[in-house]
């Protein structure tokens, strides 16, 4: 990196903010949907919080495997862009829609059976039925929400990300109002509790959705695209190319979400104090996750559009500035979490109520190691983003199911009920699968980069 002189370097990093900030602003606003639940699950009820909480996270996974497999979209835009080819942008913009209904109608099917299987996984009958109210509702907000992410890495990868981020705030907006609502009984709603807030969540997925068809049919650099005029022709060999990059992303997302799901489930079987606590700490680290989670959005982008350009420098300078903004970042973040964790708690709960006194011994130390994990679990985010960019997805794979359930899985249970650390263990183990999927990550874009700059000199 020495050698890149600092006029290209301040300019990819410009170029690199321009797409990552309304990026992680719409991921922030966009989290916020679940964290706003959370909140209001708080004020239901500590059952309601469990209960609602883990049927909130539930859905999330489901949400972010399949988003996983729709981001194969972005990487493939953002070469075409780069590579000027406008058919290209076109075809897989379409075949991401397909691909998005046919996951979708799917998952629902599954997400509609989950009863069966909480109760099989040492769930109280109790939390079960709470979950189950929350996610029969929310099961129908699942098609638009992975329609939003598989166009938002359409607009990412032509970088007209911006309006992603007015969009998203206003959805949030209304979900608030929403949960207000229908939670709680307010403006003359009825009182619908859980069932509430999933309703309201569910309706601001469509109005972002299609909030941003919209606007791609309207914007005028964006409308030259005729993204959806010919989008019910399936085009079988380009919906395979995008399974055989989309896949993997979603198997590696399923085993690093799927990891905190099975966390969560044992941490109700530590106890429903254990899980309420974790909760906190859970819906905390998911907002400030989004920060990196964004940055690997853009970083998918900048990366692909050199990659399309067959500027191989330039692909490398912009991954190795991704991660180390990355890095930067989410220091801060960490630093900034340690300092008010007090603070951070006193949202979900009230902090000075004696009979809280409990929760927060529990709360406190969980949301001191989400703080300093985050560091590490931002750098791996960003650099496997810049991974897809290059679109190597089969072998992250690997090293993703060796990180989080050869080392984070396994060592959390160690800690966790082993060692008598509880939560607070299960929690560290995640974190050092994360680090060392960082460690991993970075050595695997610095090798492969450097052997394609190799093979075209």
């Amino acid at each position: 990196m020495a050698s890149i002189s600092i006029s290209p370097v301040r300019s990819e990093i410009k170029a690199f903010l321009h797409l990552a900030i309304p990026l992680v602003s719409a991921q922030i606003a966009q989290s916020a949907t679940g964290f706003v639940d959370t909140v209001m699950m708080g004020h239901l009820g500590w059952k309601a919080l469990a209960s609602g909480g883990l049927a909130s996270f539930t859905f999330q996974v489901f949400l972010n495997v399949l988003g996983g497999v729709v981001m194969a979209v972005s990487p493939l835009v953002a070469e075409a862009y780069g590579a000027g080819r406008k058919t290209r942008i076109e075809q897989a913009t379409q075949q991401g829609l397909w691909l998005t209904i046919g996951l979708s109608i799917a998952t629902m099917w599954v997400i509609a059976h989950l009863d069966t299987v909480m109760l099989r996984l040492g769930q109280t009958p109790e939390t079960v039925t709470l979950s189950t109210s929350y996610l029969n509702v929310m099961l129908w907000g699942l098609f638009p929400a992975v329609g939003f992410a598989m166009l938002r890495g359409v607009v990412s990868g032509l970088s007209q990300a911006r309006p992603i981020m007015i969009i998203v705030i206003g959805g949030t907006l209304f979900n608030i109002v929403g949960n207000y609502a229908l939670g709680f009984g307010k403006f003359g709603f009825p009182r619908m509790e859980l069932a509430g807030l999933a309703l309201a969540s569910a309706l601001s997925w469509w109005g972002m959705f299609l909030s941003l068809v919209i606007y791609l049919l309207k914007h005028p650099q964006l409308r030259i695209y005729n993204l959806f005029q010919t989008w019910y022709r399936p085009k079988f060999n380009l919906l395979r190319e995008l399974l055989i990059i989309g896949t993997p992303i979603g198997v590696s997302i399923a085993f690093e979400y799927g990891l905190v799901l099975v966390m969560t489930y044992l941490m109700g079987i530590l106890g429903t104090d254990v899980l309420a606590a974790h909760q906190i700490a859970l819906q905390t680290g998911i907002i400030v996750f989004m920060i990196p989670l964004g940055m690997s959005f853009a970083a998918t982008a900048r990366v692909g559009q050199w990659f399309g350009q067959q500027k191989l420098e330039r692909t490398k300078e912009a991954g190795y500035i991704s991660i180390g903004v990355a890095l930067a970042v989410t220091t801060l973040v960490a630093i900034a979490l340690l300092i008010f964790r007090q603070q951070v708690v006193g949202l979900y709960l009230d902090v000075h109520d004696p009979e809280n006194v409990a929760l927060l011994k529990l709360v406190i130390p969980m949301l001191m190691v989400v703080a300093i994990g985050h560091v590490f679990d931002g750098v791996q985010k960003t650099t496997l983003g810049a991974l897809y960019g290059l679109q190597d997805t089969r072998i992250p794979v690997a090293f993703g199911i060796l990180a989080f359930v050869g080392i984070g899985l396994v060592s959390g249970y160690v800690l966790g009920f082993h060692f008598g650390f509880g939560g607070v263990g299960l929690w560290a183990g995640y974190y050092l699968g994360s680090t060392t999927a960082a460690a991993i990550y970075i050595w695997r874009f610095g090798n492969l980069i450097s052997r394609k700059i190799e093979k075209l000199d």
